[in-house]
C-alpha cells in the first residue's frame, strides 16, 4: 500500500477492496516501524480517523506540517517557544480537508518556525532523507516530504516561502506543489513571512497534488491575500499526451553558476525528454538572477522580524525564569532563551534593514528590485509558455555539512526564490538521480522544477503530468522503508 497513490487508495476505499480503518492502521504501523530512523513526527494523531466513504478522500490519512493550526493538537512550529501550544481552531486549508474526508494522521516536524533548507534547526529532532544515509531531506518541509518517500504517508501539507515544498521534494523524489500565491489561504498558518509564505503538499504523483489542490483552493474570507475565486481543476488536463502546444524556456542564467555537473547533466536529460514530447525549447534571459538572494533575505528577514513580534513570552510563547529588572531584559531573556540561532539571526537581520536609518537602502531598494523581477517573469512569459530549471543546485548534502555557513546555506535555494517573489505556481517532479563529490556512487534524487505566469496553476500540473507519465523515475522508492 506504500506505493500507491493518494487517487488510487481513496480508489481502493470507495469500491470496497479495502476500507479507510484498514488504510489508516497501516500507516500508524509504518509510522511506529519507520519513523525512529525518518524522524518526521512531532505528533502522531492515532484517532484522527474518518471513516466516510461518501466523501472525496473516503478517509485517506494526510500528514500536517507543524505549522497549521489544528483544533487541541500540538502545534510548535518546530520551536520550543510554542511547545505545548494547542489552537483552538483549525486553519481554513484543515478545515477543507476534514470536510473533504481526510483522516488527519499526525504533525509533521520542520525547521524552526519554516527557517533553514536542511531540517536541522527544529527543537525537537532532525530527520533524515530516506534516500541517503545521514543526508538532508532539504527544508524547511523536509520532514514532510521524507514522509512521503518513506512511505509513511501517501501525501502531506507543506509551506512554501522561498523554495520549502520545491527544494525537499526534489531531494526526497517526490512531487512537490506551490500554487500561485493567494489560491490556497494562509488563515490559520502561522507565519514567516506574510507576502512570500504559500501553502502547498507533497504528493507521488502530479495527479494527487491536483486533486488537494483542486479540494483547498478558494477564496476566504478570512484572510487578506485570498484571491476572490475557485480554481476548479478541468479533468481534461489528465489526458494530455504530449507537449506539441508548449514553448519551453530555458534560462540560461540557471546553468551558469551555482550548479553542480551531476545534477546539470541529469536535468538537460530531462530536457531532451520535453523535447522527444514535442514540446518546442527555446533559451531565454533572466538578468535580474544575480539580485535574486540578496532581494529575497532583506524582504524575507524584515517580514519575519515584524510576524515574530508577538512571540514574546507575554501574548505569546513562553516566560523565562530568568531574573529581570526591566522590560527589555524580559523580552532579552524570552526571546533568548526559546527561539534558536537562525530565528534570532533573523530577527535582528529584519530589525536592522527596516530601521529608520537604512529603511530606504535596504528594504525600499528589495521592494523596487521585486518589482522588477515581477517585471522581467512577464515579459519571459510573453517568448514561452513555461520556465523549466532544476529545483535545486545540487543533491541531498549530508547532515552539518553546510550549517556553520549561513551564505551557503542561502545560496543553496537560489532556482526556486524567484517563483516566490514573483508568486508565480511552480512544482518540482521526480527527473532522474545524481551523485555529489562526497559520494561518488551514491545516486540521489533530483527535481525538475517547472513554472508558469501567475494564476496558471492548471498549466504548470499539466505539463508536469504529461512529462511524469513519460517517465518512471516518481515510481523509485527508497530500498530501506519495504516492507
Amino acid at each position: 500500500m506504500k506505493d500507491l497513490s493518494l487517487t488510487q487508495i481513496i480508489e481502493n476505499i470507495k469500491t470496497g477492496k479495502t476500507t479507510s480503518e484498514e488504510v489508516f492502521q497501516y500507516f500508524l504501523k509504518r509510522i511506529e516501524k519507520y519513523d525512529a530512523k525518518v524522524q518526521s513526527f512531532n505528533f502522531v494523531n492515532t484517532s484522527g480517523l474518518t471513516q466516510n466513504t461518501d466523501t472525496i478522500l473516503a478517509g485517506a490519512p494526510i500528514g500536517i506540517k507543524d505549522i497549521f493550526c489544528e483544533t487541541g493538537i500540538p502545534t510548535t512550529c518546530g520551536s520550543k517557544m510554542l511547545e505545548g501550544f494547542l489552537p483552538p481552531y483549525d486553519a481554513t486549508l484543515i478545515q477543507h480537508l476534514k470536510e473533504a474526508g481526510m483522516s488527519s494522521i499526525g504533525k509533521l516536524n520542520m525547521d524552526e518556525f519554516a527557517m533553514w533548507s536542511t531540517c536541522e534547526t527544529s527543537y525537537y529532532r532532525k530527520t533524515l532523507n530516506p534516500w541517503g544515509i545521514n543526508r538532508i531531506p532539504g527544508g524547511s518541509s523536509g520532514w514532510s516530504a521524507a514522509a512521503v518517500a518513506a512511505g509513511l504517508v501517501p501525501a502531506a501539507l507543506g509551506t512554501d516561502t522561498g523554495w520549502s515544498i520545491r527544494q525537499p521534494a526534489s531531494m526526497c523524489n517526490v512531487v512537490g506543489f506551490k500554487p500561485s500565491y493567494g489560491r490556497l489561504s494562509r488563515f490559520g498558518v502561522i507565519p514567516m513571512a506574510s507576502s512570500l509564505d504559500c501553502p502547498g503538499m507533497f504528493t507521488k504523483t502530479v495527479k494527487d497534488s491536483g486533486l488537494l489542490y483542486d479540494i483547498m483552493n478558494g477564496h476566504d474570507p478570512k484572510e487578506h491575500t485570498s484571491l476572490n475565486a475557485k480554481d476548479i481543476i478541468n479533468p481534461e488536463i489528465w489526458n494530455k499526451k504530449d507537449l506539441k502546444w508548449v514553448k519551453v524556456g530555458i534560462p540560461k542564467e540557471y546553468f551558469e553558476e551555482w550548479l553542480d555537473e551531476w545534477v546539470k547533466t541529469t536535468v538537460l536529460e530531462a530536457i531532451d525528454k520535453l523535447k522527444e514530447l514535442w514540446a518546442e525549447i527555446k533559451e531565454i534571459s533572466l538578468p535580474m538572477t544575480k539580485y535574486w538572494v540578496a532581494t529575497y533575505y532583506i524582504i524575507m528577514p524584515a517580514e519575519v522580524s515584524t510576524n515574530l513580534a508577538r512571540f514574546d513570552g507575554i501574548r505569546y510563547g513562553h516566560n523565562s525564569d530568568l531574573p529581570y529588572a526591566n522590560m527589555d531584559e524580559l523580552y532579552e531573556n524570552n526571546r533568548g532563551e526559546w527561539f534558536g540561532d537562525e530565528v534570532q539571526r533573523r530577527i535582528i537581520l529584519g530589525s536592522y534593514v527596516l530601521s529608520a536609518w537604512f529603511y530606504d537602502a535596504y528594504f525600499k531598494k528589495a521592494g523596487q528590485i521585486r518589482t522588477l523581477i515581477i517585471e522581467e517573469f512577464k515579459k519571459a512569459f510573453e517568448e514561452v509558455d513555461v520556465i523549466v530549471s532544476p529545483a535545486s543546485p545540487s543533491v541531498a548534502w549530508k547532515l552539518g555539512e553546510k550549517s556553520d555557513d549561513p551564505v551557503k546555506m542561502y545560496l543553496s535555494d537560489a532556482y526556486t526564490i524567484p517563483a516566490s517573489l514573483a508568486w508565480l505556481p511552480g512544482i518540482s517532479v521526480p527527473c532522474g538521480f545524481a551523485t555529489s563529490e562526497d559520494a561518488e556512487k551514491e545516486l540521489l534524487p533530483v527535481g525538475l522544477q517547472i513554472l508558469w505566469a501567475q494564476f496558471d496553476d492548471q498549466k504548470v500540473l499539466e505539463v508536469a503530468h504529461v512529462y511524469e507519465q513519460a517517465t518512471t523515475w516518481h515510481k523509485e522508492n527508497p530500498s530501506w522503508f519495504e516492507d
